[in-house]
């Protein structure tokens, strides 16, 4: 992208091994600045290069890409609306080793609250590509929550990527699982499991969570009577809150979190913290059915 697009610039926080840019800054030395652990002040230069004409792209660990920035990001970026993009990486339990301190669990919490600020989660790579040269061109703040490690895949080669519009992965009319992020692929893995127990659940791709889909929301629920979400993030203030908020609006539902329930990570390998916190396909499974009994109960 930085060969097609002279106005793309990369600021980092000394942690470009950690990011994978050292690349970056070797191809593109003009055009790639590292602020050192200053991210305050990365992202005001940030937002001084937006003022000019650039396209930055910042980057650091997500709690430190957000809470630790969060006034500059309000007054410097969204209050300026200068088209800066924050990513912020390893989010939630993703951090593994690096423990809690190092978990953003709550920054999309910190960031939704920002007028003009868009986040969006990638699924996967293939995802991720079709979504960069978009947020690009999108004139105004972006907060990108990405996974520094592979994941599976999700998509097929072909898939049309569109930032403001759900992506509907299984259709189904007993309940509806909404995910974003790592949470996308356990819940893969739970339609698999609930199908064995003859339930058809819906599963959609919340991947840009703010402005979320409203339209998706409404309709999948409406259809199904029961909602599952399914988040790397604390169940406050995230894919749940923002969910619950339209359907308590448009049309309440029974409701179920699958995420972080109010608490702090801890140093362990992903499959241990997802088992820890209750984030894995049998807990979405659970869950389901939980929702789905509320609902019968209620006919």
């Amino acid at each position: 992208m930085m060969e097609q697009d002279s106005r793309v610039v990369l600021v980092d926080a000394d942690l470009a091994k950690a990011s994978g840019t050292t690349g970056i800054h070797a191809e593109f030395a003009d055009r790639a600045l590292d602020c050192g652990v200053a991210e305050a002040n990365m992202v005001s230069l940030a937002a001084g290069l937006a003022s000019y004409g650039y396209v930055p792209f910042i980057t650091t660990f997500a709690p430190f890409a957000t809470r630790r920035v969060c006034d500059q990001l309000a007054i410097s970026v969204c209050y300026a609306r200068q088209n800066v993009k924050i990513v912020g990486t390893d989010p939630g339990v993703s951090a593994e080793l690096n423990g809690g301190t190092h978990m953003g669990l709550e920054d999309i919490g910190v960031i939704r609250s920002l007028v003009n600020m868009v986040i969006f989660e990638p699924v996967d790579a293939i995802q991720l590509e079709q979504a960069m040269p978009v947020i690009r061109d999108y004139e105004g703040p972006v907060y990108i929550r990405l996974y520094r490690k592979a994941l599976p895949d999700v998509f097929p080669a072909d898939y049309k990527f569109d930032l403001f519009q759900a992506d509907t992965i299984q259709s189904g009319t007993d309940v509806t699982i909404f995910a974003s992020g790592i949470l996308v692929q356990e819940s893969v893995q739970a339609l698999e499991l609930l199908k064995q127990e003859g339930i058809d659940a819906e599963l959609i791709n919340i991947h840009t969570i703010k402005p979320i889909d409203r339209e998706a929301v409404i309709r999948s629920a409406k259809k199904t009577g029961c909602v599952v979400t399914a988040e790397n993030h604390s169940t406050i203030g995230g894919l749940y809150s923002a969910v619950a908020e339209v359907l308590s609006a448009e049309c309440p539902t029974v409701m179920q979190a699958i995420g972080m329930d109010n608490a702090f990570g801890e140093v362990g390998k992903l499959p241990y913290l997802m088992q820890r916190y209750q984030l894995t396909k049998e807990d979405i499974v659970r869950a389901c059915k939980s929702v789905i009994a509320k609902k019968n109960a209620q006919k």
